[in-house]
């Protein structure tokens, strides 16, 4: 439980300064010398910039909490990786595009929806196929040292 809390602190940071990041990486290639701490649709929901940016940092930390939570699901030896991954995936997917179309960063549309899913799960795969090579590495490594040990 102590790791859990733990784990959940240190991403929900995480998730303030990622959230942070994307706003400065945002601004910069826009190019125009100007800050934008949101897009304008969130500042017209919640009737100004500031209490849009402070939801939007809020949910930035929930974000990052989820994923480090969640992070958890790869430590239960007694599953499978299939089933591993597929809690992470749904735990993660609906905590992304959740806070996402709250957040504004996607159309509210079906199209939009199907746009911004298609491109969390390509990152996705992307993501887990370069971790599974890494581990598989390791544990060759591993075995190796291990042959040559015996």
């Amino acid at each position: 439980m102590k790791n859990l809390f733990s784990r959940i602190f240190i991403g929900l940071l995480g998730g303030i300064v990622i959230c942070y990041l994307i706003t400065i990486g945002v601004s910069l290639v826009i190019g125009d010398g100007n800050y934008y701490p949101c897009v304008p649709a969130l500042a017209q929901r919640f009737g100004n910039e500031l209490t849009a940016v402070v939801v939007q940092m809020a949910l930035g930390a929930v974000l990052g909490a989820g994923f480090a939570g969640a992070s958890l699901i790869w430590e239960r030896d007694d599953w499978s990786l299939l089933k591993q991954t597929g809690i992470y995936f749904a735990i993660t997917s609906v905590l992304m595009v959740t806070i996402a179309y709250i957040c504004e960063w996607m159309e509210h549309s079906v199209r939009g929806f199907l746009i911004y899913f298609g491109i969390f799960f390509a990152i996705f795969v992307v993501v887990w196929l370069v971790q599974y090579a890494i581990w598989k590495a390791r544990i060759s490594k591993i075995k190796r040292k291990l042959e040559k040990d015996i």
